[in-house]
């Protein structure tokens, strides 16, 4: 099993367009990237930590392979948003690959590089490309809350403005 580590805004809306795939092992809601040991999701929201809010994905490379993740991951967000993902805004919505590897930050590195010559956007692509850090694993109500809290993540990804910009730019 490997890990891949993707920050895509709200970690709400990261996990549901990975979860059921053949080859996806895990799903862990949490936070990468900060200063603060054990970041509360308080600490988080308010930009206190550094962390940005990401989704950790355990999966099976021999099922589901890392490029696959990835082509999975960009449609899940606007790459050219330095200033969060839709109506969340702050750093710690902003989006990043968080790497474990060579082989997974070359295989990154090349899909923002494809993107960016897709013509797909005109302004330039922005998400990071990092080295993985320490995970901290977000509070138990955060972990697949788009089934313990149907109503309410179906409500506030409603008015996200993220799913007309998927509809928009990549379907």
């Amino acid at each position: 099993m490997e890990k891949a580590t993707f920050a895509g805004g709200c970690f709400w809306c990261m996990v549901k367009p990975f979860k059921e795939w053949d080859g996806i092992i895990d799903i862990v809601s949490g936070y990468m990237g900060g200063h603060v040991e054990n970041p509360t999701y308080e600490d988080v929201k308010k930009g206190d930590s550094g962390h940005l809010e990401v989704v950790e994905i355990t999966y099976d490379p021999s099922i589901f392979t890392y490029e696959k993740l990835l082509e999975l991951y960009w449609p899940q967000i606007d790459p050219t948003d330095a200033g969060g993902q839709f109506h969340d805004r702050g750093h710690s919505y902003t989006t990043a690959i968080f790497y474990y590897n060579e082989e997974q930050k070359k295989a990154a590195e090349h899909s923002k590089e494809v993107l960016a010559n897709s013509g797909r956007f005109t302004k330039p692509i922005v998400t990071d490309i990092r080295p993985a850090e320490t995970f901290y694993r977000a509070e138990e109500y955060h972990q697949d809350y788009y089934k313990k809290e149907q109503a309410h993540y179906e409500e506030d990804r409603a008015k996200s403005g993220r799913d007309e910009f998927i509809n928009e730019h990549w379907k």
